[in-house]
């Protein structure tokens, strides 16, 4: 079995998988040695692992692993085999979330090409296309927006991502809520009708914490709730591991 360790900019995340099957699932604030053990205890059935994180301690936590397990992958963009090909210009600056994102929507739709829009503290969107990633744009994510309109006005409150729909805002908090929500919702569905307008047989897919909200919103897309990250990880570190036998 393979444990995946995702280390996001808020929290970190490990996945035990069998094939491309969920066993288990944990999330933590930060991956301690204790909280790893303690996983890595709880399956001994688990003989590698893959480490991809955002805040740049990936290759300590693999370390760590490399203890307990036979075959430890520290997730580089830059350098880590993929199975996919890559034509981004600076792969060494590249977030691994979003190329592993990549690796997963192709895993899971492989003769499609996507678009893959994470909506996370930032939202990026991403394309892969004749089984390559192309790269794509990064924007200020939901809640980044609705911090910085608090941080940098004098009198504006922080307000919250909403489900409701409104043509406009009849209070201050309506208006920044609609504002915010209403603003990211035209951005995508900019991007949806491009990327449909180029490809034939496509897919778009949406991901993250906030992508429930859009997902509502616009409809020519898929709700990934299947995590297309920890599914890239996993073929990664299945591709990694199949190159050493």
């Amino acid at each position: 079995m393979n444990l995946i360790v995702d280390i996001g900019n808020t929290r970190a995340k490990a996945v035990v998988m069998s094939s491309m099957r969920v066993v288990a699932s944990y999330v933590a604030d930060s991956a301690t040695r204790e909280w790893l053990g303690a996983i890595v205890g709880q399956h001994p059935e688990v003989s590698r692992a893959i480490v991809s994180s955002t805040r740049g301690d990936s290759q300590s936590c693999s370390a760590m692993l490399g203890e307990w397990l036979d075959f430890v992958v520290c997730f580089m963009p830059a350098t880590t085999p993929i199975p996919l090909g890559n034509s981004y210009h600076t792969p060494q600056t590249l977030g691994a979330d979003r190329l592993a994102a990549a690796v997963g929507a192709s895993a899971l739709y492989p003769d499609e090409d996507l678009m893959i829009v994470d909506f996370g503290t930032a939202i990026t969107i991403d394309y892969v296309e004749d089984g390559e990633f192309r790269g794509g744009n990064i924007s200020p994510g939901v809640t980044t927006r609705f911090r910085s309109l608090a941080d940098y006005t004098a009198c504006l409150p922080l307000c919250q991502p909403t489900e409701s729909v409104l043509e406009y805002g009849r209070t201050t908090v309506e208006a920044i809520e609609q504002g915010v929500m209403r603003g990211v919702e035209h951005e995508i569905r900019g991007y949806c009708d491009d990327f449909s307008k180029k490809n034939e047989k496509k897919r778009i897919i949406f991901t993250g914490g906030d992508a429930k909200y859009f997902a509502m919103r616009i409809k020519n897309a898929i709700f990934a709730d299947c995590e297309p990250v920890i599914f890239g990880l996993n073929r990664i570190l299945d591709y990694n591991a199949e190159k050493q036998e």
